[in-house]
C-alpha cells in the first residue's frame, strides 16, 4: 500500500492545519486539559480519514479483451438500459459505480484499446447518487475503443464533496485495461456504458472493487442483438462447402436423387444405373 501521487498537497496541508490548531490551543488554553485532548484525537482521525482517501494499493491485473473491470471502487447504484446521446447517441446499458470518501478513489481503464474522444465538462455539484448528476455536474467524458472495434463509454462525475476531477488521458492514447487514467478527490461517481447484448456479472448495491471485479463480459463480433440468430461461416469454410472432398483430398461427386428415381422396394445396396451388383449375379 503506498500513498497516490494526487494526495500530496492535500496531505501537506491537514498536516500544517492540525500542527496551527494544536499550536493556538496550547498558546491560548494551555490548562484547557479535556479540550486539548479532544482537539488531539479529532487531529487524528483527520490525519487518518485524509491519509487513507488517498491510499494506492498495488495491484497485478490480468487483462482480457471481452472483460470489462470496474473502474473504481464503491456500490453499484444503477444498472439500466438509456441512451447515450453525448458521442455513441445509440442504446445503451448504463452501469454506475458510487465512490464514498471511504473509497479508493482511484480510476482505471475498464478496457485496453485506443481513446478515440475525450472531454472534459465544467458542471453542477449535486449529491453523486442524484439522477441528473451523469449530465449536469462537472464531469469528463472518454471513449476507449478496443481491437474488435468495440466501444465503450465511461465518465468521471463529481459529486457534493468531490470538487477536482484528474485525468491523465487524452484522445489517440493508447491504454491497458486497469492503468490508472484518473482520480477524483472526496466522494463521486463513474458511468459506463456498454453495448447492448453485454453480460452484465454485477446486481445493483453490489460492493466492487477498481481493478478487481468484472463488471461484465462484452459481446463478441459477429454476435449481434436482434431477434434472428447466425453463424459466421469463414471464407476456407465456404470453399469446402462448395468443393467437397474426400479424406485424400479428392474431389467427390455428389449426386441428388428424387422419390421418383428411385424404384419401390429396391434393394438399399444397388441403386439404378450403378456399376455395382449383387454378389453372385452378372
Amino acid at each position: 500500500m503506498t500513498i497516490h501521487k494526487e494526495g500530496y498537497t492535500s496531505i501537506a496541508v491537514t498536516v500544517l492545519f492540525i500542527f496551527v490548531l494544536n499550536a493556538l490551543i496550547q498558546f491560548y488554553f494551555p490548562d484547557a486539559h479535556v479540550v486539548k485532548w479532544i482537539i488531539y484525537i479529532l487531529s487524528f482521525f483527520l490525519f487518518f480519514i485524509v491519509l487513507q482517501f488517498f491510499r494506492s494499493p498495488v495491484l497485478h491485473i490480468n487483462t482480457n479483451e471481452t472483460s470489462v473491470l470496474c473502474p473504481a471502487d464503491g456500490k453499484v447504484v444503477v444498472i439500466e438500459e438509456t441512451v447515450e446521446t453525448e458521442f455513441l447517441k445509440d442504446k445503451r446499458i448504463q452501469l454506475s459505480v458510487f465512490m464514498s470518501p471511504i473509497n479508493v478513489h482511484i480510476n482505471r481503464n475498464p478496457i485496453s484499446g485506443v481513446v478515440k474522444y475525450f472531454k472534459y465538462h465544467p458542471g453542477k455539484y449535486l449529491v453523486a447518487w442524484h439522477p441528473k448528476s451523469s449530465t449536469e455536474n462537472e464531469r469528463t467524458t472518454i471513449v476507449t475503443e478496443n481491437s474488435e472495434g468495440t466501444m465503450v463509454l465511461f465518465r468521471q462525475i463529481a459529486g457534493a464533496l468531490a470538487r477536482r476531477i484528474v485525468w491523465y488521458v487524452k484522445e489517440g492514447d493508447a491504454v491497458e485495461q486497469g492503468q490508472q487514467f484518473g482520480f477524483i478527490k472526496f466522494g463521486s461517481r463513474v458511468d459506463i456504458f456498454l453495448p447492448l447484448g453485454s453480460k452484465i456479472n454485477v446486481e445493483l448495491n453490489q460492493v466492487v472493487k477498481g481493478g478487481r471485479t468484472i463488471l461484465a463480459q462484452l459481446p463478441t463480433v459477429g454476435n449481434f442483438v436482434d431477434e434472428e440468430e447466425y453463424i459466421e461461416v469463414s471464407e476456407q469454410e465456404m470453399e469446402i462447402l462448395a468443393n467437397p472432398s474426400d479424406e485424400h483430398g479428392k474431389p467427390t461427386l455428389v449426386i441428388e436423387h428424387t422419390e421418383d428415381e428411385v424404384a419401390p422396394n429396391a434393394d438399399a445396396s444397388v441403386q439404378p444405373d450403378s456399376p455395382l451388383k449383387p454378389k453372385g449375379k452378372k
